[in-house]
């Protein structure tokens, strides 16, 4: 029985051999890593995982899928599937003497970001992460200071993570064909920060609130939560915008808020 994409999912299934091997070659997987898979769809990716590693764990919501994902994975490894949405989904129960995680997947364009964010929570069971995502959203997470791709996104992970822009894959490498481009990114949570903020939740309010209204100046967009005199005082001019500041400057900012 032929399995359809379905659009509730956002599931674009990834079917390009080379661009599967340009995966694996740069995931360099290994059989005494713990590599987890989320959205495995119909396994494309994750037979060539499981041939490298010998055994993964996979996070899929569609019931359907199920089957063929196990059937085709039958002879290559020990396969591990957890039905349940990855938004749910409690990362720290994988992770087994002291080990950290190898975290993969190829991420529907409407939660990826949330998903990131939630990841982010489990920062420190997790070696690395890498995702297949809308290119547009890889560039915002790497996104350096002044630039127009920098904003919210940007600052929270590069706050938790070295972030890198690996590979573009082209709309043909997926199955139906999407609308966008994509790319992989690579995410490495620090396992110590360069900087550290006092209060994640109040600097987590400040990103937030910084770019909310990206056109005025860091001093009205913070007014709530912060004087333009104590902006000045840890080195931030109040007339500067958002987009200007690095991370390193919102902590300042929300280590005196």
């Amino acid at each position: 029985m032929p399995i359809f994409a379905k659009k509730r999912f956002s599931q674009n299934f990834l079917k390009d051999q080379r661009v599967i091997e340009n995966i694996i070659r740069l995931l360099q997987p290994r059989k005494d890593q713990h590599w987890v898979e989320i959205g495995p769809g119909l396994g494309a990716l994750t037979t060539a995982l499981l041939q490298k590693t010998g055994e993964l764990d996979v996070i899929e919501i569609d019931r359907d899928l199920i089957a063929p994902l196990t059937a085709a994975c039958e002879l290559l490894g020990e396969l591990h599937v957890h039905v349940y949405d990855a938004l749910k989904f409690d990362f720290h129960s994988l992770v087994t003497q002291q080990e950290k995680l190898h975290v993969v997947g190829n991420l529907p364009y409407h939660i990826s970001s949330p998903l990131i964010f939630y990841l982010l929570k489990f920062a420190n069971d997790i070696q690395d992460m890498h995702f297949m995502l809308q290119k547009e959203v890889v560039d915002r997470i790497v996104a350096k200071p002044g630039s127009k791709t920098y904003g919210r996104l940007s600052v929270m992970v590069q706050y938790f993570c070295r972030a890198e822009k690996l590979l573009n894959i082209p709309p043909t490498a997926f199955y139906p064909v999407p609308k966008v481009h994509s790319a992989i990114v690579r995410l490495e949570p620090y396992k110590k920060k360069p900087v550290t903020c006092k209060d994640e939740t109040v600097f987590t309010e400040v990103v937030k609130q910084a770019f909310s209204q990206r056109r005025k100046t860091i001093s009205n967009a913070l007014k709530k939560l912060v004087s333009a005199q104590t902006l000045a005082a840890v080195g931030i001019d109040p007339s500067s915008r958002a987009e200007t500041l690095g991370v390193e400057a919102f902590i300042r900012i929300s280590n005196a808020s």
